[in-house]
Order: structure tokens, then C-alpha cells, then sequence
């Protein structure tokens, strides 16, 4: 992994049109059945925003909207719950598609769940040791909002503060589950020797993406053209390159980043990984320096589109979401910044033919929330 220059981080946009003909696996059939087990289950809303789609100029946008996502606010439950699964599944020898959580919390394992966050995910893994009566610590690094805090411990989770940047707390959360036997480490984010759970936790989000399909066909639209996706360390966006490269059509997949920390942008430039030196956003949840390992080679093969955003744009799209009734946050808003910075009159031939028809903005979390 190497530093980008700074005249790379700085660049604002990519397009690799042919990227949308690159195809891979789908993500394992069984994950949606497995969050329809959860307590509280259900499909978030995908609200249909006509007044959008007159600003873009798309025949319809829809905003998927993860508030309030099995009663957290934020996607991220449904990586955790389904790496924490598997990766207890894989400690106690059980076979993931016969075991229910009501299965793992009889067998009181002597686990103790470990990750870092920037917020949402460490909550997301706090909730599911609660929920199977497992203790957790999460490492939060500077710079994470109080409230977050707040509401990782609890769950009752132990968290310990790193004052220093994301990737040092993840660093530090590796560290602390290398010398403990009992500890399970369930990072999303991932690097070489490191890559079983991160890839399952990838595997969870794809529940969000069968949900879009699905409530786009109930509603009589056209398949997604366009669909646009915040990143940190690409993990999410690594999920919908592997649902829409593997199925019928071919969307522009939009990246978004800070402009204080576009990881994946300057490596999507420069054709490898790359280290950003990242800044103070608002955008706390993406503001990540590294991507991770295993998105890298997805993204690189199968994201045709990338954008960095001020948070000047973001704080204008959290502020006209809400005006329409979807409370997001920073993160979550970004993607309404990032689809108004890819629709310039210069950018829009590079976007495949389908997003002037059906345009998807994922709003990864809500407005109070600390995303991550």
C-alpha cells in the first residue's frame, strides 16, 4: 500500500464506463432468510422522491432509506449480525444453515466480540453480543461523537477510546484480539490474513440490495440504472458491485467519498491501492484512508463511477432529504450530493443509458446517527 500524491486525493472524479461489463458470483442465497430470523425484521422503506427526479432529470429516484434498520439506525446490522453468525458458526464447528441464534446463545460460547468502529458497526456488533449474551469491546478512534459512544456502551459493550485515526483504532482492536483466545474479531474492513469475516460481513449487506429489486418491482419501475453509494473503506460498495455485476442489468454503480478522505477514488485513479492522508469531515463513517483488501479487486473490476463531495454538498442534501421527509445524516446524505455531482451536463454520457431512467440513493443511516 502506498501514499497518493496530493494532487490524486484531490481529484473529484472517474469513470470507467466498461466496468459495467464485468461479472462475478452472486452473494450466497441463504443471507436473506437468515435476517428474516431477527427479532424485529423487516424491509426499510425505499421512498419514491418525484421532486428529485425533476432536479436530476430521471423518470424516477428512489432513496433507501436505513434509519432504522432492525431497530438500529443505521445498514449496518445486517453485516454484523451475519459475520458475528458465521464467524461463531465457524468458532463452535456448526453448520451456518441449521443454526439459529437460539442455537448459539444455548451454547454459551466463551467468546468475547472485538472490532473498531467510526460508530455504526461497533453498535451493530455490541447489539448482537447483547442479543447472545457475549461480552464486546470496541475501539473508537478520535474524533467519534459522543452520542455514538454513548450508544455502543449501551449496548453494553466496553469501549475503548484510541486517540488517533480510524485505521489505528482498527489496528488497535486486531492487537487486542491477538493476544486474548477468547477473542472474536468481527472488523469490517480487511487486510491480508484477514479477510474470512470481512467477506462475510460483505455477504450481509447484500440483503439490502435484493430488497431494492424487489420493492422496485412492486412499485412498477424499471430495474436500477443508476445507484449511488457512499464508501469509507468500500466495503458496502463491494456488496452492490457483486449483486448488479452478477445479475440482469448493468447500473452505473457511483461511489461517494469526502473530498477529506477519497481512499478509493485516488486508487481507482491510479489503478492501485492507495493511502490517502484524509482531513476532518462531517462524513465521520467515511472518513477512512485505506480500502479494504478485499473490496479493492471488486471495486477496481466492477465500479464505473466515483466522486468525492465537500461536506458543504452533503450538508445541503441531509438538509433537502429531510425537507422531503428522509432523516439522514452526513453519510447517508452523500449520496444525493454525490448523484448531483455525477449528473454535470459533462459527466452524464459516461453513466449507462438506464440512470435517466431509475435512480437509487442509499441513505445509510439516520440523522442522529454517527455513521460508520
Amino acid at each position: 500500500m502506498v501514499t497518493a500524491p496530493a494532487s490524486l486525493a484531490r481529484s473529484s472524479w472517474f469513470a470507467r464506463p466498461a466496468a459495467r461489463d464485468w461479472t462475478c458470483p452472486p452473494a450466497p442465497r441463504d443471507v436473506a432468510a437468515f435476517h428474516r430470523t431477527l427479532p424485529g425484521h423487516a424491509a426499510t422503506p425505499l421512498v419514491e422522491l418525484p421532486s428529485l427526479a425533476a432536479e436530476l432529470g430521471a423518470r424516477r429516484v428512489f432513496v433507501k432509506d436505513e434509519s432504522a434498520r432492525l431497530g438500529l439506525p443505521a445498514f449496518k446490522i445486517l453485516g454484523a449480525s451475519w459475520g458475528v453468525h458465521r464467524a461463531l458458526c465457524d468458532r463452535l464447528g456448526l453448520a451456518p444453515g441449521g443454526t439459529s441464534l437460539a442455537d448459539l446463545r444455548s451454547a454459551r460460547p466463551d467468546v468475547r466480540l472485538v472490532t473498531a468502529t467510526d460508530g455504526n458497526h461497533g453498535r451493530a456488533v455490541a447489539a448482537m453480543a447483547r442479543l447472545l449474551g457475549l461480552a464486546a469491546e470496541v475501539c473508537v478512534p478520535h474524533g467519534v461523537h459522543p452520542e455514538a459512544v454513548a450508544a455502543i456502551k449501551a449496548e453494553g459493550a466496553a469501549v475503548t477510546e484510541i486517540p488517533a485515526s480510524y485505521d489505528e483504532a482498527v489496528r488497535a482492536a486486531a492487537d487486542a484480539a491477538a493476544v486474548d483466545p477468547s477473542a472474536l474479531l468481527v472488523q469490517d474492513t480487511a487486510w491480508p490474513g484477514y479477510e474470512r469475516v470481512p467477506q462475510w460481513i460483505v455477504e450481509g449487506y447484500s440483503t439490502l440490495f435484493s430488497e431494492i429489486d424487489e420493492q422496485l418491482a412492486e412499485v412498477g419501475a424499471a430495474p436500477a440504472g443508476l445507484v449511488a453509494i457512499p464508501v469509507g473503506v468500500g466495503s458496502l460498495a463491494q456488496a452492490a458491485v457483486t449483486h448488479y455485476r452478477s445479475g440482469q442489468s448493468a447500473p452505473t454503480l457511483l461511489s461517494v467519498e469526502p473530498d477529506a478522505a477519497p481512499c478509493v477514488l485516488a486508487s481507482l485513479h491510479q489503478d492501485r491501492p492507495l493511502t490517502v492522508r484524509t482531513r476532518p469531515t462531517t462524513m465521520a463513517g467515511l472518513n477512512c484512508a485505506t480500502p479494504s483488501t478485499l473490496a479493492w479487486p471488486v471495486l477496481r473490476a466492477g465500479l464505473d463511477a466515483a466522486v468525492a463531495v465537500t461536506d458543504a454538498s452533503a450538508a445541503r442534501a441531509a438538509h433537502d432529504l429531510a425537507r422531503l421527509g428522509v432523516a439522514a445524516g452526513p453519510c447517508g446524505a452523500a449520496s444525493l450530493a454525490g448523484a448531483r455531482a455525477a449528473l454535470a451536463p459533462d459527466r452524464r454520457p459516461l453513466l449507462a443509458a438506464g440512470h435517466g431512467e431509475t435512480a437509487v440513493l442509499l441513505a445509510t443511516e439516520g440523522r442522529a446517527a454517527n455513521p460508520a
